[in-house]
């Protein structure tokens, strides 16, 4: 944004010394937050209603969190009860900071750093099945003229999906741009499934938290979307 404004590029602290790392709880877990080399805030807070949300499908399940940046939806899932917890991350640092929060909360994870779309081409290969898999990944546009490769990314995300979940298994996905409106995000999810052969039930959507609020004039305000699906048996 600043190089957009015609802004010098300045990045560190304005005043005072710098607050180092913290600890946050989320979701029962403590995590500890570098607050000036992470992404955003430190830690994606827009998914902060959504990990005991879905940690609940997880007890006894084996789990795949992609995209887990620092383990939010893995350890959650990890601490719910999950019989296997895996989460795929391609950022060496976020890897280290998943690893270290499992070690702090003593909880039981793999976690690989690899491209996500690499991890699952290798995991339907090798006939993986998963009971539970999160998909949480980054924003694939941020402009309206990427929309159309956005979309082949996400549902090539999908249908890798969609082949690796066991019978009865549950897929709980998330888009987080507002170019990629709900009817489009559900449209895309239809054709997965229907490219994977799967059948599905269930939606169970979650919206955008209460913080970043939505401003109805402004649509861009509106960028945070979720959908549970439950598969089902036919094809």
């Amino acid at each position: 944004m600043p190089r957009a404004e015609g802004m010098e590029l300045h990045s560190g602290i304005l005043m005072g010394e710098s607050p180092n790392e913290i600890e946050i709880e989320v979701a029962g877990l403590k995590l500890q937050i570098d607050l000036l080399h992470s992404q955003k805030t430190g830690f994606y807070l827009d998914q902060l209603p959504n990990y005991a949300l879905v940690a609940q499908h997880a007890p006894g399940r084996r789990v795949l969190d992609c995209f887990t940046s620092q383990g939010g939806f893995a350890l959650a899932c990890a601490r719910a009860g999950a019989s296997e917890v895996v989460g795929v991350e391609v950022g060496a640092e976020s890897i280290r900071a998943a690893e270290q929060n499992a070690a702090r909360n003593q909880l039981a994870a793999r976690f690989v750093e690899q491209d996500v779309f690499q991890f699952l081409r290798g995991a339907e290969k090798s006939e993986e099945r998963f009971d539970l898999i999160i998909l949480d990944p980054p924003s694939f546009t941020k402009t309206k003229g990427g929309l159309h490769d956005a979309l082949r990314g996400y549902k090539e995300l999908h249908v890798r999906a969609f082949r690796l979940l066991s019978p009865n298994g549950m897929l709980v996905t998330f888009s987080c741009s507002h170019h990629v409106v709900a009817e489009i995000f559900e449209k895309l999810i239809d054709a997965a499934l229907v490219d994977a052969r799967r059948s599905a039930r269930g939606r169970q959507p979650s919206g955008q938290p209460p913080a970043p609020p939505v401003r109805p004039p402004r649509p861009e305000t509106e960028y945070f979307r979720g959908v549970l699906l439950e598969m089902m048996p036919g094809r």
